[in-house]
């Protein structure tokens, strides 16, 4: 019986082996995106060259290809991992089923020379009627029934046994038909990286040439990046400072409405006795203290608008509809080596393309900077800045709906292409807007 049960456990686990899932499946779905992907920066590239020279968005886009083939080649390694954790897992069960059936057979063996010795029927009747009692002779029928039907299941678990190591034959051999095909993906792909990154040393190597004139735009874009800092801060500060004024008039009018109503309500104490006997035994109330607010930019019009901001995390649209972002929040590496650092999310787009606002709010205001223009919109004491614009066709106050047009995007400042630079801040600090915005599609 322990063979029986230890037969069937091995059957059982061959073929829970066999169902089990692999994460190929995910890989393969992975490989996909990324692949979509790869063709979309393709795609900006060439129009890119198509309308300039070797420039920055270039160099982004290019560095950006290879990061993904990067990502791709990755992707096909893990595949060829699984592949062969497959290869071993298979042969490993392949060696065990035949172990197995090795056993198996001479368990089966020895059961069939036994019966063939005690074939005849004296034999049987023998050691039936060798019983003590009628229960003893039940007991010795029922044991040669059970003994017939164990060589009965013997025979049956080779023929699975056999059937489960086909399978897993058919199925490494499948496997490795695959691992083969992955292999030569992964030729493929090596081979186009090669290409991309010949192509990515290529243009690295135009733009040190245009060296003085990358470095010239550089500063340029840094004191434009400060200016806008400057007017954002400004811009803060501004509200802040009209949201103090607010609450300090409103404190005003709430105290001379409270000293009107004690002087009213002193008037009526001196006209009734009674009146003034009974409030004279009544104890003062003690008024709750109030809760500060969280925010002194936060008021009772706007509380909806800052709670469902923060709630939008992560799910926000982008501002323009087609666009790459080309530099990111924090430091970026420029093709000279050296590191520009900002605060805001630079987005390549074509000029003219329609900037949208990313959520509800009110503008702040609208900052005119060099020959660009900056619309800073508040969403309570969130607020959402847009520069490098023109046309800019919302003013100062004026309420604004998610996805409403509130400019285009004006020329980068080498000439080649648009761009907006878009921020995120809060009363106290700049935020990572990227961080705020929908993963790109």
């Amino acid at each position: 019986m322990v063979k029986i049960i230890f037969t069937a456990f091995i059957i059982c686990f061959g073929i829970t082996v066999v169902a089990q899932p692999t994460t190929r499946e995910e890989l393969e779905k992975q490989k996909m995106e990324l692949k979509k992907e790869l063709e979309q920066t393709e795609k900006m590239l060439n129009e890119n060259k198509a309308k300039s020279k070797e420039n920055f968005v270039q160099w982004k886009l290019i560095n950006d290809k290879v990061n993904i083939q990067d990502r791709i080649i990755d992707n096909i390694n893990r595949d060829i991992n699984i592949l062969d954790n497959n290869l071993y897992t298979t042969q490993k069960d392949i060696s065990r089923y035949d172990k197995l059936l090795d056993t198996l057979k001479q368990e089966y063996a020895k059961s069939m020379v036994y019966a063939y010795k005690n074939r005849s029927n004296y034999d049987f009747l023998n050691f039936i009627f060798s019983a003590s009692s009628f229960n003893d002779a039940i007991k010795r029928i029922t044991y040669l029934k059970s003994y017939r039907n164990y060589r009965e299941m013997q025979g049956e678990n080779i023929l699975r046994t056999q059937e489960l190591r086909r399978r897993r034959i058919e199925e490494l051999s499948g496997t490795k038909k695959k691992k083969s095909q992955v292999l030569q993906d992964k030729d493929k792909e090596m081979s186009t990286l090669e290409a991309q990154q010949k192509e990515k040393d290529r243009i690295l190597s135009e733009l040190k040439k245009q060296g003085k004139q990358l470095n010239d735009k550089m500063a340029a874009t840094r004191k434009q990046l400060k200016k806008v800092d400057n007017a954002i801060a400004a811009a803060i500060k501004r509200a802040i400072d009209d949201a103090n004024k607010l609450a300090l008039k409103k404190a005003k009018e709430d105290e001379a409405k409270k000293v009107a109503e004690d002087k009213a309500n002193a008037a009526k104490t001196t006209t009734s006795p009674s009146t003034t006997t009974a409030k004279t035994t009544t104890a003062p109330k003690k008024l709750a203290p109030k809760k500060a607010p969280e925010s002194v930019l936060l008021n009772p019009e706007n509380i909806r608008v800052n709670t469902n901001f923060l709630n939008s995390r992560g799910t926000l649209p982008w501002p323009v509809d087609k666009g790459y972002p080309v530099m990111h929040y924090g430091k970026n590496i420029l093709p000279s080596g050296t590191t520009l650092e900002t605060t805001a999310l630079t987005v390549a787009t074509d000029i003219g393309s329609p900037v949208k606002a990313v959520f509800e709010g009110v503008v702040s205001n609208v900052v005119y900077i060099d020959e660009m223009q900056v619309v800073i919109i508040q969403h309570g004491k969130y607020f959402s800045t847009y520069s490098n614009l023109s046309n800019v066709s919302v003013q100062k106050g004026q309420a604004i709906q998610t996805g409403q047009v509130i400019g285009k995007a004006s020329a980068n400042l080498s000439g080649e292409g648009g761009s907006v630079d878009f921020y995120i801040s809060d009363e106290k600090n700049q935020l990572d807007p990227e961080k705020w915005l929908r993963p790109r599609r």
